[in-house]
């Protein structure tokens, strides 16, 4: 099985067991800031099941449909991931707002903080190890998952840490008003998610130190063509997709331009995995008041 996929069912499991012990335990305790929790899980285990199924398909090679590969599906699944956090957020705005209006009693903290603190743990094993999973793969759908269950980590705290205050205090209002700071935490992380997983799909460059890092390399290869434009970067999903115009001397030979081609773009995958390069070869244009750049081949004779 493909390493992002097997990250990926292991989020989604540890998500439903999470979802239903902090379900359980919210019902059971009354507590309105362990109920958010429950339905901000219930939001990572969708969101681990969107991530699943898109890196499987995301994995998928190009076909006679899709001939740029299947890599945009994971910034989809990013974005439907964020926008499903939004309305988590606003669910739990709008129950947290009616409990301070009204009212409501805490039962057995202790049983509330013992299940968070739990939760914060074994989120925070699984999001490690997604971070790093997705580092190694550059997955966009296995990073929109970790930064879900990153931000479970600190929600959990800080509802723990709320339970605790109502335990020592007696003060009920406190959990709503816990619940508040949950909802505030995920609204941060999906504005996160939606501007990570969104950009690429409109097709935007690659980060400045990427494409400088592609410009050095074409310019490492500067005393075999004349020069190069047209520079234009993208990604979808983990792959980059880079095309350029090489202009290399008008007497160069087309194998010759072909070798410093297959040159240039090792090089740049040996810097940027899950690559993809196009050059387009463009001859120059001599004319008699050519003054050389010391490309062209020496003539014979």
């Amino acid at each position: 099985m493909d390493e992002r996929a097997r990250a990926a069912r292991i989020s989604v499991v540890s998500n439903a067991f999470l979802v239903l012990l902090k379900l359980a335990t919210g019902l059971a305790t009354n507590s309105l800031s362990v109920i958010s929790e429950a339905i901000h899980s219930g939001m990572d285990l969708l969101a681990a099941v969107i991530a699943y199924f898109s890196v499987r398909e995301a994995s998928k090679p190009a076909d006679f449909e899709h001939r740029y590969g299947h890599g945009k599906i994971e910034n989809v699944a990013g974005t439907i991931e964020a926008l499903l956090i939004f309305g988590a957020a606003m669910a739990i705005i709008a129950e947290a707002v009616k409990k301070l209006r009204l009212g409501a009693e805490v039962i057995q903290p202790g049983i509330g903080m013992a299940v968070m603190g739990l939760s914060a743990l074994i989120n925070l094993c699984v999001s490690r190890y997604l971070f790093k999973v997705a580092e190694e793969t550059q997955s966009v759908a296995l990073a929109a998952d970790a930064w879900h269950l990153r931000t479970d980590v600190y929600t959990s705290a800080g509802v723990m840490v709320g339970l605790v205050a109502i335990e020592i205090t007696g003060l009920n209002w406190l959990d709503p008003l816990a619940a508040l700071v949950v909802a505030a935490l995920i609204l941060a992380a999906a504005y996160r998610l939606t501007r990570e997983a969104f950009t690429p799909l409109m097709d935007v460059c690659l980060p400045e130190e990427e494409e400088r890092l592609i410009k050095d390399i074409i310019s490492s290869y500067a005393d075999q063509y004349v020069e190069f434009h047209k520079l234009r970067t993208r990604k979808s999903g983990r792959e980059r997709q880079i095309d350029l115009h090489l202009v290399v001397p008008g007497r160069q030979s087309v194998a010759q331009a072909h070798r410093l081609s297959d040159r240039i773009t090792a090089a740049i995958k040996a810097a940027l995995p899950y690559t993809e390069v196009l050059i387009h070869i463009e001859p120059c244009e001599e004319d008699e008041g050519c003054r050389g750049c010391n490309t062209c081949p020496r003539e014979e004779g």
